[in-house]
């Protein structure tokens, strides 16, 4: 009993923090269909489209997840000032998160993924997208829209937010880095292969196993906990980063410590679950691992627990984030 309202004190506390995200921002679109018959024109199915439904995607989804279980997120990133840039700021705005750190560019586009489903099934996903480095311009003025939030907010954690569409660059990273060390801030990253090296010195690096292999272009066995243990000990190294907490689908998560004497990896298998879509699952690990690291959890209960919500949110179909009363619920039931 006394473990159940330590966590339900956890997941109040959640409500105190601000959190500032800084990514690759995009539109989820959804189109849902009947298929009933085949082209004429090819073999493929014909949609016979029924609804559409926009939804906020990329790093976007962690502020989502961040507001969902409780705490305040800032979101930092660059839109275009296209249609699609507009209707990002309406979901923000319909979503109730503040649009102070979102910068618009003439230079950009905003990011769209278009996914179509057909009888419930999704059967196509179109991108329309440019993965260009930020120009000078849009770089400053984002740099100096983070320095005006963290002059003005008192900030909990930061979350890098990674898709290699040119928001993240090495250079703002070490800016970025070189601010949070300043001021005490812990730096979290859920990473993808452009900028994998580039995060040296944050507080703890999210890779999953493909990102793992591609950053260290290294083949390593997921069924094999040694060779996972020894590639999350080579990117511990490598980035001197006090935890590398690495996402293995089916297999869990394994938690790695940058002093192994003290804190050994930890490695936690995955809940046996009804899987529908596995899609932001990612930004929903790094949301609550970076919530229970603002709040000085153990590497047991940061891995413990957002390995639980990454699972969850897999439940559902489509990009959703983690309903909180029902992860706190699965948490006090499986840490009594």
């Amino acid at each position: 009993m006394q473990k159940e309202g330590q966590y339900k004190k956890l997941f109040a506390d959640f409500n105190k923090l601000n959190i500032l995200i800084i990514g690759d921002v995009m539109v989820d679109s959804y189109l849902w269909g009947k298929v009933e018959r085949i082209s004429p024109e090819a073999p493929i199915p014909i949609v016979a489209l029924r609804k559409r439904e926009h939804r906020m995607g990329g790093a976007a989804n962690v502020a989502m997840n961040i507001r969902s279980l409780g705490a305040n997120p800032i979101l930092c990133s660059v839109i275009g000032t296209d249609e699609k840039g507009d209707q990002f700021l309406e979901l923000m705005k319909k979503e109730k998160i503040e649009d102070v750190g979102i910068v618009r560019s003439t230079r950009r586009i905003t990011t769209t993924k278009f996914r179509i489903f057909g009888n419930a099934f999704q059967m196509l996903r179109v991108d329309e997208e440019m993965d260009k480095d930020l120009a000078q311009g849009d770089y400053l003025t984002l740099i100096r829209v983070i320095d005006q939030i963290m002059g003005k907010v008192k900030i909990d954690c930061i979350i890098f937010q990674d898709y290699d569409k040119g928001v993240i660059t090495s250079k703002l990273i070490r800016e970025v880095v070189k601010r949070a060390k300043a001021s005490n801030i812990p730096v979290t990253v859920d990473p993808k292969k452009k900028n994998f090296m580039a995060y040296h010195q944050v507080t703890l690096f999210k890779p999953n196993m493909k990102e793992m292999k591609e950053g260290l272009a290294m083949d390593i066995d997921l069924a094999d906990q040694a060779s996972v243990r020894q590639a999350a000990q080579k990117v511990c190294a490598l980035l001197d980063c006090q935890y590398v907490l690495t996402t293995m689908s089916e297999k869990g998560v394994m938690i790695s410590t940058k002093d192994q004497l003290d804190e050994p990896d930890i490695f936690i298998p995955a809940h046996m679950r009804m899987i529908s879509d596995v899609s932001g699952a990612g930004d929903t690990v790094i949301s609550v691992a970076s919530l229970c690291l603002a709040l000085k959890r153990t590497p047991y209960e940061i891995a413990f627990i957002s390995n639980l919500a990454g699972g969850l949110v897999c439940e559902e179909v489509g990009v959703v984030p983690i309903n909180k009363e029902k992860l706190l619920r699965e948490v006090q039931e499986l840490l009594h």
